[in-house]
């Protein structure tokens, strides 16, 4: 029998009394009081459909729901739920004792008799986060049991007084909080609803917002009523269930971005994960937008926080989405998600559920894959670079750019594997030509263990187009790097596919030779010595185009280490690096260098020779270009 005389009391803590220490900083952030107040609203009405699914209660059609309303007048908040309510000495338990929680005793009672309870939180301390933005605070509340109406008042002192009011009440409870200077923010409309908006944007239960008028009377009550939250947002339903315009209408929601993500992953993880989730790849305006994503955190359709980057991996930050998760607290902090287990799991399902995506999405339709591969290359290279289990995973559906426009895969450009979609000419296309240059870009190795494959590279395809129209010209299309990343990928590649190796095209001549005559080097040698650097190797040999007088390369191997310390040590003293000029003895000005045609103007046409040769190569520095430019006037003199 519920006792009816009124009472006075201090709220009870088993330690000290810590009331100001909640009302200061119990959270960070002062919107959160809305979040745990609605929150406290939402679990009452889970409770008491929970109870009706289970026979306890007799469900009449009712209309759940949950007002909030705003009278600026009197400096009032209230949160009104029509949920199970408390009999006084549920509220003497939960509201009088900072920490207990009705949410805990609920699940312990009922969690057993078969699916999950959907409680969001505790009708315990968090509930006391009202009082960051209150002076006084205020509950009025009957349980569905019929039991009288209870109500509790607190003052900012954490002084109390339950009293039993006369009158007749629904079932439901009631937070009225009377909002301190602190809290003047929250009563502008505008305001209040953005917090709600923000974190009760998705609550399973229809929220609706009210404005009170000098008069005490709704405004706009005329309108009709629309709840400013979405109780089924697209990741709680089956992705079978959802259309492509959905997903993308949802992105549009959420982030606020007109432009449609590249695409999507619906995540729907059962035990022992239990999330769900929606992934985007969002579309970048320029290479100088920032990559950084935005992944929100929700707990049972509440936000907890956004940018949280525990939760995936430092190389899909990309990503923009949402995540529930009812296995994390709902005050979860940093420092308990870099320790979890259980998000370390999360993030390593998403990273197999991502490269799964991008696979079926090559498989599935090539030619939309390409056309979005621009755009999430960088990702995926260094998804790759620093994952080996995500390289693993999707380097079968790395493209790789060529100088023609066409778009291949590794296999594809060595001849291994034909474009996996044979309704796309293009690609198979791209395939057949990598592969009838097959014979120029592979080297057997003289031991017979291993076959070394070459794939061609461009790193400046304006730079170096004379060389690519000659590769192209003895049919190999050249890839294109056009970024360090591309670079560093290829040496992944390398590590991971043993006897392939990557050659940017002025590294090495040898699929440009040809069976032509060979001529006796010894005085050209000692001719382009006289003025060439002292770490340059000249060397003859006859090449396909008769047109080209010589090419210059280095290898691989010492470019490579020379970029690396230019990108490490940018401010030290370039060191040398050992170059050949290889000759062409198909060229008529070779033969007449040779031959001594040119006669005192040999060293003219040598110095000529060379620094066009260094020209296709790189770009020449000052003193270079200086004495290139001496060449060329003696040379038009001389014509």
């Amino acid at each position: 029998m519920e006792t009816m005389e009124e009472k006075h009391g201090g709220i009870s803590v088993k330690t000290e009394h810590i009331f100001p220490v909640i009302k200061k900083w119990l959270y960070s952030e002062k919107e959160i009081f809305i979040r745990e107040i609605v929150s406290n609203a939402c679990d009452a009405v889970t409770k008491l459909k929970r109870l009706a699914s289970l026979g306890e209660y007799e469900d009449k059609g009712d209309n759940y729901r949950i007002d909030v309303t705003l009278d600026e007048k009197l400096r009032t908040i209230t949160v009104r739920d029509n949920g199970i309510g408390m009999s006084g000495e549920e509220l003497e338990k939960y509201l009088c004792n900072i920490a207990l929680s009705g949410a805990l005793d609920f699940v312990e009672k009922y969690e057993g008799k078969g699916g999950g309870s959907g409680i969001i939180g505790h009708f315990g301390l968090g509930f006391y986060s009202s009082f960051m933005v209150s002076d006084k605070v205020e509950v009025v509340t009957r349980s569905y049991l019929g039991t009288p109406a209870v109500k509790w008042e607190c003052g900012e002192d954490g002084d109390y007084t339950v009293s039993y009011p006369s009158g007749n009440f629904e079932r439901g409870t009631s937070v009225i909080m009377h909002i301190n200077d602190e809290g003047n923010e929250y009563l502008n409309l505008f305001n209040l609803r953005a917090a709600l908006e923000k974190y009760c944007g998705f609550m399973p239960v229809e929220i609706y917002l009210h404005e009170l008028g000098e008069d005490g009377k709704e405004k706009k009550k005329e309108e009709a009523e629309k709840p400013i939250n979405d109780i089924h947002p697209l990741w709680t339903k089956p992705a079978s269930e959802c259309t492509d315009e959905e997903y993308k209408k949802f992105y549009s929601k959420v982030f606020d971005d007109y432009r449609e993500p590249l695409f999507y992953l619906h995540i729907n993880a059962d035990y022992p994960l239990n999330y769900k989730g929606i992934l985007y790849f969002p579309k970048m305006r320029d290479n100088f937008e920032s990559v950084e994503g935005k992944i929100k955190l929700y707990y049972n359709q509440v936000f907890v926080a956004d940018n949280i980057k525990e939760v995936i991996p430092e190389y899909l930050l990309m990503l923009r989405g949402v995540l529930d998760c009812p296995e994390l607290p709902l005050n979860v902090s940093r420092s308990y998600l870099q320790n979890s287990g259980y998000v370390t799991k999360i993030s390593q399902h998403i990273v197999r559920k991502v490269g799964d995506k991008l696979n079926s999405l090559f498989t599935g339709s090539r030619a939309e894959y390409e056309k979005m591969w621009d755009d999430i290359k960088t990702f995926v290279e260094y998804a790759s670079v620093s994952d080996k289990k995500f390289f693993d995973r999707v380097n079968a559906s790395v493209l790789f750019r060529t100088a023609s426009g066409k778009y291949v895969t590794l296999a594809e450009y060595l001849g291994e594997d034909k474009a996996s979609d044979d309704g796309k000419a293009d690609a198979n296309e791209a395939a057949d030509t990598a592969k009838d240059a097959e014979p120029e870009a592979t080297d057997k190795k003289t031991d017979g263990k291993t076959e070394e494959k070459k794939v061609y590279y461009v790193s400046d395809d304006k730079l170096q187009s004379a060389l690519i129209q000659m590769y192209a010209e003895r049919g190999i299309d050249v890839i294109v790097f056009d970024s360090v990343l591309d670079e560093r990928y290829a040496q992944t590649v390398e590590a991971e596919k043993k006897g392939v190796r990557f050659v940017r095209i002025d590294a090495d001549t040898s699929a440009l030779h040809s069976d032509g005559e060979k001529l006796d080097d010894n005085e050209l040698v000692k001719l382009f010595s006289s003025f060439a650097p002292e770490k340059l190797t000249v060397k003859t040999e006859p090449l396909f185009d008769p047109d080209t007088p010589a090419l210059l390369t280095i290898s691989e191997e010492e470019r490579r280490m020379s970029d690396m310390m230019k990108l490490y040590m940018p401010d030290a003293p370039a060191s040398p690096v050992s170059a050949t000029l290889t000759l062409n003895s198909s060229c008529e000005s070779i033969r007449k260098l040779a031959n001594g045609d040119y006669g005192d103007d040999a060293i003219l046409v040598a110095k000529y020779i060379y620094y066009t040769a260094l020209i296709s190569q790189r770009r020449l520095e000052g003193d270079e270009m200086k004495e290139f430019l001496a060449v060329s006037r003696d040379v038009i003199k001389k014509l």
